[in-house]
């Protein structure tokens, strides 16, 4: 047992020694979220509240309680930062099976469940950091945080990163080359981000639409941060009115987290069962 945890510490600082040594990752990882919430939460905040001015005044940019869009989107481009960073995380999985480094790794004296458990972790914990640094562009666009509203996003940020990591490893320990992992994932990852209350509420929609929300892990993850973060902006009423319903109750944010974790541990045991008959 402790020769496992030992071997799942060190495949996790490897991981996160690697991150901290690349800035150039930092820095690029970052440029889409702003790019969506500067660009795309901009000019569809004008675009709405335009329309909106046109048929009578309705609520600006389409936002609840009077939110500009890019105040509404924004817990969602925090969400957005994990979910590329958790799944493209487990890319160096791929990398490693290439160079063989893996291989050295799977014939090592441990656990095989190590390698998915440390791969895991380190995703996570990249991601969760990489979403949390978003936390500093809270005070340009209007929303207050309080240091007990961040503590609480912490835990939030990393189920959700966990999850999606677990997810990422999951497919890794499956794929051989590079280029068929980003397409997989390319191909994955775009529904979920769209289909998880991101971009827009998740209330009104149509029927089909509705399910799958439903049967996006990620919904559960950006549901609660949206929540904690829009809670000194709007009344709370209004907040958890925006949450996800099941059989006509709002879920409680406790409950979202459980079903991340739930999903999380499924794609963690997967992702062991692999690299347990992998070759």
């Amino acid at each position: 047992m402790t020769d496992t945890l030992r071997a799942i510490y060190i495949i996790w600082y490897r991981d996160i020694l690697r991150f901290r040594r690349d800035r150039a990752r930092l820095v690029a990882s970052l440029a889409q979220p702003l790019l969506y919430l500067v660009i795309f939460g901009t000019g569809l905040s004008s675009a709405l509240r335009g329309a909106s001015a046109g048929i009578g005044g309705a609520q600006a940019a389409g936002a609840p309680g009077g939110l500009t869009y890019t105040q509404f989107i924004f817990p969602g481009i925090i969400g957005m930062s994990v979910l590329f960073s958790a799944i493209f995380g487990a890319m160096s999985i791929v990398w490693d099976r290439e160079f063989g480094f893996l291989k050295e790794v799977l014939v090592a004296p441990i656990d095989r469940s190590a390698v998915a458990i440390g791969k895991a972790l380190g995703g996570a914990t990249q991601a969760m950091i990489q979403g949390l640094v978003l936390l500093i562009l809270a005070p340009l666009i209007g929303i207050d945080l309080s240091i007990g509203m961040i503590l609480t996003l912490i835990p939030l940020t990393f189920v959700l990163a966990f999850a999606l990591s677990s997810l990422g490893v999951a497919i890794a320990s499956r794929m051989k080359s590079m280029q068929g992992f980003q397409m997989v994932m390319t191909f994955l990852m775009m529904p979920m981000f769209f289909l998880s209350g991101a971009l827009f509420p998740l209330q009104g929609l149509p029927a089909w639409m509705d399910v799958l929300t439903r049967l996006d892990p990620a919904a559960y993850g950006m549901d609660p941060l949206r929540r904690v973060v829009l809670s000194t902006s709007l009344p709370t009423e209004i907040v958890d009115r925006m949450g996800i319903q099941l059989f006509g109750s709002v879920l409680p944010v406790p409950a979202e987290a459980a079903i991340l974790l739930g999903f999380g541990a499924l794609m963690l045991m997967v992702a062991i069962r692999n690299f347990r008959v992998v070759a």
